[in-house]
């Protein structure tokens, strides 16, 4: 291993991804398994921990019903037409789509402490690449950026982990994008082109601080996905998403506008921590009822410590 690789330990420092940390996610990876299922998920009932694969599901052809075919499989409209029960056929994958989408927006552009929340998702995105790489499986991804996103097509190969990570590192460093008019995909918008572009039987990894997730507006979107592919979710977040600053009078801006925020106020305080603790347990739920494991990926916390208890299994 090289000597690089102990860097990897420790929290990134600073606004920007940096490009050889991106790279070096590459050593990490090797002690990851993706299609590991710990002791971590088994809060989640009814999780599948098998890492065996499972039917393919490329189509191949529709014959007639066998007695002992899988029910599941029978071709309705085929049966209909002719009168005769059809089953459909799939031929065997021999890999898996693995599907990153990491957000890259404006609203990730902030850090309180060691590093910004876009540079935390950046490196796990890189992590989960080169992991998906090391397991024979095929990346693709949906890299959002503030004016520009990116859909990759599911390759295996190590071109497609060099153009996912060149692409992600270029949004990152776009950031903070101030053209008047963004044309960032809301997360609305980002689950409408998962659902186009994720095919059954792929795993789908959503990396986001979820600022502006609603549980009314988007659960919807989330169990479509997750009926259909192994979802695993992501949420970045930074100390003073969590808990307000300390007592003080705080100027911000998000780079149009400028407001106060007077912390010295208890209910203040309390309404500020309320509006992050709210969002975390409606978040916490859904991905309860969609079976999907949340990982919470503080920007305090290395990538490391974060992914290791949760798909750890290689040596």
């Amino acid at each position: 291993m090289s000597a690089l690789a102990p860097t990897l330990d420790q929290p990134a420092r600073g606004a920007f991804a940096d490009i050889q940390r991106l790279l070096d996610a590459r050593y990490l990876a090797q002690s990851l398994d993706l299609h590991n299922r710990t002791r971590a998920l088994a809060f989640l009932a009814g999780q599948h921990t098998a890492t065996r694969r499972g039917r393919g599901l490329d189509f191949d052809e529709v014959r007639p019903y066998y007695a002992g075919d899988d029910v599941r499989s029978i071709d309705w409209r085929v049966t209909a037409r002719t009168g005769d029960p059809h089953t459909k056929l799939f031929k065997e994958e021999r890999e898996r789509p693995v599907l990153i989408s990491v957000d890259q927006r404006n609203s990730l552009f902030f850090g309180s402490q060691t590093c910004f929340k876009s540079v935390t998702a950046a490196e796990l995105a890189a992590t989960f690449a080169w992991a998906t790489l090391n397991n024979g499986d095929r990346l693709g991804g949906l890299i959002v950026g503030e004016q520009n996103h990116f859909e990759l097509r599911p390759m295996a190969s190590r071109k497609a982990v060099l153009s996912f990570i060149h692409r992600l590192n270029e949004a990152n460093q776009e950031l903070p994008n101030r053209t008047e008019g963004s044309e960032a995909l809301s997360f609305e918008q980002q689950l409408l082109t998962l659902r186009r572009i994720t095919r059954p039987g792929t795993h789908l990894i959503l990396i986001s601080d979820f600022a502006d997730y609603r549980s009314e507006d988007h659960l919807p979107h989330l169990s479509h996905l997750a009926r259909h592919s192994r979802l695993t979710i992501c949420m970045v977040s930074d100390p003073l998403d969590e808990q307000a600053p300390t007592a003080g009078l705080y100027q911000f801006t998000d780079g149009q506008q400028t407001s106060q925020l007077n912390t010295a106020n208890a209910d203040t305080r309390a309404r500020y921590q309320k509006l992050y603790s709210d969002r975390l347990e409606r978040l916490q739920s859904d991905c309860l009822m969609c079976k999907a494991p949340l990982i919470k990926a503080p920007t305090t916390q290395s990538v490391r410590s974060i992914l290791q208890p949760v798909f750890g299994g290689k040596s």
